[in-house]
């Protein structure tokens, strides 16, 4: 090894020394330039042989790019980087973030739920259990079935309200928990897990049972917002054969703790946003019974007011369209007939608008009208104004 190399340094050697010579002989036709650009020349290729004839490495350490250099390979620049910068790298990191509309009644609902579940669970299990909301995040959901740890029980319910699907997810921590504590295991022992096998009957029947209970509070949860039902379709181990929708559709995933003691696990339950679609403008409420374009107390303070307000009100004996000339024809002590009898009914006016019709009386020194048929209502309605501002319930009238 040590000939080889110093056969190849007497080569290297030979090379730039031809080199030189031609930079010698280039020298003598330009006196002023060439002696100091030889120096510059040797210098610059004694500095990249200098460990042993290799180029590139210096002193037998291999040079370390700094941080300016590694973000000009990346693309990175302090002063163009913005948290509104969607371009290169940050775009690629950023694609796996599902941005979707902010529900606030939807996480009322879903504490709700929590509370719920806290007391159901304990009744089911007949032991300390402790429910917690771990968290509410928006995913896809392709992504979330290839994140799901196996084994696995899911749960494929349909909401039949809403015509649509959900599914709850039970971890195995979770399963051998229930298992454990519903088949009269010993407190304070760590759960035996059994993996590389199919979940038995009767430990599917149990974890069956347990996700009832769950959507059973799931169901009294929303039934304040809205009234569902759901019912579960299928069980299913892969999560392959529990696809609900489309792998890039968006959905609501909320992650539940339960612990019992020293034992417990995760349950998810995931609703695609097509499911909740229906109740998506009572999702968006900022508290239970919130209504969008309407205030109750200015409506009860209107009504009020309204009731109390004073209005003028026309006997209308009779009526008469006479031509202009007749009209500029009367004269003092002309008289005009009627073609009404004595039983004629009058109708009672507020403005152009006809309420009712009456008989034409006196009380005492005063004329009165008695109201002989029930008020007429106006056709126009305030479910009209409701019917014109919901696109949905609009419909043509001949």
């Amino acid at each position: 090894m040590a000939l080889g190399t110093q056969i190849d340094q007497d080569a290297l050697a030979a090379e730039w020394g031809l080199a030189l010579e031609a930079d010698a002989a280039a020298a003598a036709n330009a006196p002023s330039t060439g002696e100091a650009g030889g120096e510059e020349t040797a210098a610059q290729w004694a500095s990249l042989t200098d460990n042993n004839g290799v180029p590139g490495v210096k002193g037998g350490a291999e040079r370390l790019l700094n941080q300016e250099e590694i973000d000009s390979l990346l693309g990175f620049s302090l002063a163009d980087v913005t948290l509104n910068d969607n371009s290169g790298i940050r775009a690629i990191i950023d694609s796996a973030i599902v941005s979707y509309e902010r529900l606030p009644m939807l996480e009322i609902v879903f504490d709700r739920m929590v509370r719920l579940m806290t007391t159901s669970l304990r009744n089911f299990t007949s032991d300390n259990v402790e429910v917690s909301l771990d968290r509410i995040t928006s995913v896809r959901f392709g992504d979330y079935l290839n994140s799901i740890p196996l084994p696995a029980i899911l749960a494929v319910f349909k909401a039949e309200e809403w015509d649509n699907f959900g599914l709850v997810t039970v971890d195995s921590s979770l399963i051998y928990s229930i298992i454990d504590v519903l088949l009269g295991g010993r407190r304070g022992q760590g759960v035996v897990r059994i993996e590389g096998r199919p979940y038995t009957t009767i430990e599917t029947n149990l974890v069956k049972r347990m996700i009832e209970v769950v959507l059973a509070d799931a169901e009294l949860a929303f039934k304040p917002l809205s009234p569902v039902k759901f019912n579960i379709d299928r069980l299913e181990t892969n999560p392959r054969f529990a696809a609900i929708t489309r792998s890039a559709n968006a959905a609501i995933l909320v992650r539940l703790r339960i612990d019992m003691e020293d034992r417990g696990g995760n349950l998810e339950l995931l609703l695609p946003y097509a499911t909740i679609e229906p109740i998506r403008t009572l999702l968006l409420q900022m508290f239970m019974g919130e209504k969008f374009g309407r205030d109750p107390i200015w409506e009860g303070h209107l009504a009020t007011e309204i009731m109390q307000a004073t209005v003028s009100v026309d006997a209308v004996l009779y009526e008469a369209m006479l031509p202009l000339r007749q009209m500029m024809a009367l004269n003092v002590g002309d008289t005009l007939m009627l073609e009404v009898r004595p039983d004629t009914m009058v109708t009672l006016r507020c403005g152009d608008v006809a309420l009712t019709e009456g008989r034409m009386g006196r009380v005492g020194d005063r004329i009165a009208v008695r109201v002989g048929r029930p008020l007429r209502k106006p056709r126009t309605t305030y479910a009209m104004f409701e019917k014109a501002d919901d696109p949905t319930k609009r419909r043509e009238t001949p």
